[in-house]
């Protein structure tokens, strides 16, 4: 299983990827998505997207400035203001 993760800036298109887990820092507090995940949105506060490829592997971090997350049946994605 794999949840289906994209990060966009204005400019353009920085991730899409199947991951196993991507822990994004919200404004209440940072959250962590799975694949089947309820759907809810979040506003993101500036800080590093953490994206686990699979269950054992070490984070891949991104860091990010603003923006809005939205997990829904297609997966997370989230749209930051800048990123990278």
């Amino acid at each position: 299983m794999a949840l289906h993760f994209e990060l966009v800036t204005p400019e353009k298109l920085i991730r899409s990827a199947e991951v196993y887990q991507v822990v994004v820092p919200g404004t209440e507090g940072d959250f962590g998505v799975l694949e089947g995940h309820a759907p809810f949105m979040s506003t993101v506060r500036d800080g590093a997207i953490q994206i686990f490829e699979t269950a054992t592997s070490a984070p891949e971090s991104i860091p990010v400035v603003g923006g809005f997350a939205e997990v829904n049946e297609r997966g997370l994605t989230v749209l930051a203001e800048k990123a990278g």
